[in-house]
């Protein structure tokens, strides 16, 4: 079921707790002087927010592939040569 929150639509998701967890949720909400609700939101929306494993390897990969500047397939070793075979 969704609902309109500052005037845009949300999803509601139910987590289940065990009691003390979910007690020590709530105070750390109170300390905060927030809800336990807006304390998930901002979990959520800062892991929502982040790289994710796939991009980071993505932009690893591009990172990498700039620094190959020196590469031709051209300048490849002949068969013989990459094992030593002197005949």
């Amino acid at each position: 079921m969704s609902r309109d929150y500052h005037c845009e639509k949300v999803k509601n998701v139910t987590v289940s707790l065990n009691d003390d967890v979910y007690r020590r949720a709530r105070l750390a909400a109170a300390e905060r002087e927030t809800s336990l609700s807006a304390l998930v939101r901002q979990y959520l929306e800062q892991l929502g927010s982040g790289e994710t494993e796939a991009e980071r390897l993505r932009k690893a990969e591009r990172q990498l592939r700039a620094q190959i500047t020196d590469f031709r397939a051209a300048d490849r070793l002949a068969r013989d040569a990459l094992h030593d075979r002197n005949p």
